[in-house]
């Protein structure tokens, strides 16, 4: 077991100081304080944008990429030949204030792309696969609304009608009326959306405020709905931006703590407010095109979508063990297992592939299957385990004179690993 000090990362949409789970988090694992600045994301692996040291017992630091060069056997045989000995996975704690870029993640061959083209904006070759779990009720934007949605929008929504075009609304109204085939439906809505996201930024602005104006001058005679409830609110934060129009063309979730969403190459998304855990297959590469003040690659957006219509993937997570909670995606880089140990129990595991620790409440051990290693475990604490390692976690009492035993609070860990689609992984609670 190799005890990690991680990387965090202060983008300006991250929670500030004391409210964010990452800074607190942070402030746990380092020792340091929480700063009055924004924490947004924790990152747990080997990514060069924000890698993962193994903190030694001497104090001494070791990136962990530069461990595992090393020590590749600690990857296990099917990780060294299907990835060529990388960490597959990136790890992340993310506390969200306001809404991140409208953005989709590139295929392994627009990835490839990309990064030889533009390596200044893509920083790795890879594609990213991702996945969301709520910490806390967590609001997204995430893939393309029904044609039956979108249509209502168009008729509803003089605003974006008339930015569209009357012949562009009306091939949408055509396919909300189901008059198109597939790839038809596709192409008419690739052509709408690029319309959109393209405008020039004075029509965008002065569109925009039409549509504020609008909206805050019924508010006061009738009852708006969620979208345009969240039209006034992410205008706030993005005033005069096309992601404000945008929103009517994508579907708005709200996930309850324990919900996940998968997100595959090539679908749109924007992550508004909430604190999750996220994983992801270890890539930066992000295509931005609205609610964000850095790079803006529209062009590219537009082009790479899937144009898939429909609310994405969810997971609630299936039960493996008493203690486990695994949340599989149809992604061969990761899982994410969410643990919860009572006080006084334990849980076993054995034949793990490489995985990665965090602690998120209560205070425990960790023990080899020799017991001769016996490590404490606290909130904030991160930790890399080898391949095939078998170990036992048990949750147990803090001494504290104020708090009585009895209301300890359970053990709750997350673990990312490789899928077990290449791993017999077993959990055993005891």
């Amino acid at each position: 077991m190799l005890r990690l000090l991680c990387a965090v990362q202060h983008y300006e949409w991250g929670r500030i100081g004391a409210a964010s789970e990452v800074g607190r988090l942070h402030a746990l694992a380092s020792g340091e304080d929480v700063e009055d600045i924004p924490y947004a994301e924790l990152w747990m692996g080997t990514h060069r944008s924000g890698p993962s040291r193994v903190v030694a017992e001497d104090k001494s630091e070791v990136l962990l990429k530069d461990w595992l060069d090393t020590h590749p056997e600690a990857l296990g045989q099917n990780v060294i030949e299907r990835w060529e000995g990388e960490l597959p996975f990136l790890f992340k704690v993310l506390s969200v204030a306001k809404a991140l870029s409208i953005q989709a993640h590139p295929d392994k061959k627009l990835g490839q792309y990309l990064h030889e083209t533009q390596p200044h904006n893509y920083k790795d070759a890879n594609h990213k696969p991702e996945m969301a779990l709520a910490l806390t009720p967590f609001e997204a934007l995430c893939g393309f609304v029904t044609p039956e949605e979108l249509k209502q929008a168009v008729e509803t929504v003089p605003e974006l009608r008339s930015v569209l075009g009357e012949a562009t609304s009306e091939a949408l109204i055509q396919l909300g009326q189901c008059k198109v085939s597939g790839d038809e439906s596709k192409r008419k809505l690739k052509e709408a959306y690029t319309i959109l996201m393209t405008l020039r930024n004075d029509v965008v602005s002065s569109t925009v405020s039409q549509l504020v104006i609008r909206l805050v001058e019924e508010k006061e005679v009738r009852q708006l709905t969620e979208k345009e409830e969240l039209v006034l609110r992410l205008e706030k934060q993005y005033p005069a931006d096309i992601g404000v129009l945008s929103i009517f063309f994508l579907n708005y979730l709200r996930l309850s703590p324990g919900e996940a969403v998968c997100l595959g190459a090539n679908e749109p998304h924007a992550y508004l407010s909430g604190e999750i855990i996220e994983c992801m297959a270890a890539s930066d590469n992000v295509v931005r095109a609205g609610f964000t003040p850095k790079y803006r690659d529209t062009q590219t957006l537009c082009s790479m979508l899937t144009y898939k219509q429909g609310l994405p993937d969810m997971l609630t997570g299936t039960p493996v063990s008493a203690c486990t909670t695994r949340y599989t995606p149809p992604f061969d880089e990761f899982e994410v297992d969410h643990i919860v140990v009572p006080v006084g129990e334990s849980i076993n595991f054995e034949n793990l592939g490489p995985s990665i620790f965090i602690v998120f409440e209560g205070i425990g051990v960790v023990a080899q299957s020799d017991r001769q290693t016996v490590t404490s475990v606290k909130k904030g604490d991160v930790f890399f385990v080898s391949a095939g390692q078998n170990f036992e976690i048990a949750a147990t009492v803090e001494v504290d004179e104020d708090v009585a035993p009895a209301v300890q609070a359970p053990l709750h860990l997350y673990r990312a690993g490789v899928n077990s689609c290449l791993y017999h992984t077993h959990h055993n609670a005891t």
